[in-house]
């Protein structure tokens, strides 16, 4: 479901989300039987049918796509969607991608209560620019308080502690991750992307990821992984990045310093301890935001470094010292 969809189509002829979206789940036989994609755009929505019949036979997906022309934030109906009651079992279990251009329409409690649902997940992608502007901005009271119903106050008052914009945006972005914890029963995970701007130093935007499950967290990590194009020091900062001025560029490596940080942490928390390398990953990847690649590469590193010792029990030839399974099991000193 993307409530804010656009034609699908840029000015330059290149893809947006709904038809990437779509390409990749016509692509794959278990995806076009079981999704059914939901679009929404006030302007383009017949823009986006159109550009849809273009390259979809009608028979493509069995569950036909949908296309709304609502305006998000002035329509009940979508409101309504958002915040109905918990349905147990969830028979339609959404995945909703939310790109309002800025911070207009971001109701963090409308979120909060979809994302209550068993299921459902969220992207939310926001122009972290116009809402570090907008904090201190007095007319826009009414929408902060809409995206931090709860912490506003403090952002407002931290924010003057705080010495470089760096800092200002971290602080911004944690609140927001703190809003959806705290108006959610249980546990939520969150991890962020930030997109660095072509002409500067500048960070224009975040897409940052809410789930209530640590397999939903495990394989978003991975994927920010993939397309992280600087090798982002996650202790530092917390969040993968992408630097269009990197663009084109090849061989980025992992970073030593995620390596060591995580290395130093494994080797505290498990110092003397036997446990399989998969046991390991599926229980302390919910505590940090590294992915599966950081774990392998790090349980390498201490292998050959001699922190811990590793075997194998499939009685197979193996090209790597550690992978992430049940059968390597890891022995650390």
């Amino acid at each position: 479901m993307d409530l804010f969809s656009g034609p699908g189509i840029y000015e330059d002829g290149k893809h947006s989300t709904p038809l990437l979206i779509a390409k990749s789940c016509a692509n794959d036989d278990m995806l076009k039987s079981k999704v059914q994609l939901a679009f929404n755009d006030n302007h383009f929505s017949n823009e986006l049918r159109k550009n849809f019949s273009d390259f979809f036979s009608d028979d493509t997906f069995t569950f036909p796509p949908r296309f709304g022309n609502l305006t998000v934030g002035e329509d009940n109906a979508i409101f309504d969607y958002l915040t109905k009651s918990p349905i147990k079992p969830n028979p339609k279990p959404t995945l909703l991608f939310f790109d309002p251009w800025g911070y207009k329409s971001i109701n963090i409690s409308a979120l909060a209560k979809f994302l209550e649902n068993w299921g459902n997940e969220i992207f939310l992608f926001i122009n972290i620019k116009r809402i570090h502007a907008a904090v201190e901005n007095n007319k826009f009271d009414d929408l902060m308080l809409s995206l931090f119903p709860t912490t506003i106050d403090k952002i407002r008052r931290d924010r003057k502690y705080k010495s470089t914009v760096y800092e200002k945006l971290n602080l911004i972005m944690d609140n927001l991750a703190n809003e959806f914890c705290n108006l959610i029963k249980g546990t939520v995970y969150h991890c962020s992307f930030k997109f660095q701007e072509e002409d500067s130093l500048a960070t224009s935007h975040f897409i940052i990821h809410f789930t209530k499950h640590h397999k939903g967290y495990e394989l978003v990590k991975q994927i920010y992984y993939d397309f992280d194009n600087i090798g982002a020091n996650l202790e530092k900062d917390g969040v993968y990045t992408f630097d269009a001025k990197n663009m084109g560029n090849s061989g980025i490596t992992f970073g030593d310093m995620n390596v060591t940080a995580l290395s130093a942490d494994l080797e505290e928390k498990y110092s003397g301890k036997i446990v399989t390398a998969q046991k390991l990953f599926e229980e302390h990847q919910k505590t940090t935001k590294y992915c599966g690649s950081h774990y392998a590469k790090t349980l390498r590193y201490m292998f050959e470094k001699g922190q811990i010792y590793a075997k194998f029990t499939d009685d197979k030839t193996h090209k790597v010292s550690v992978l992430i399974n049940e059968n390597c099991i890891l022995t650390f000193k």
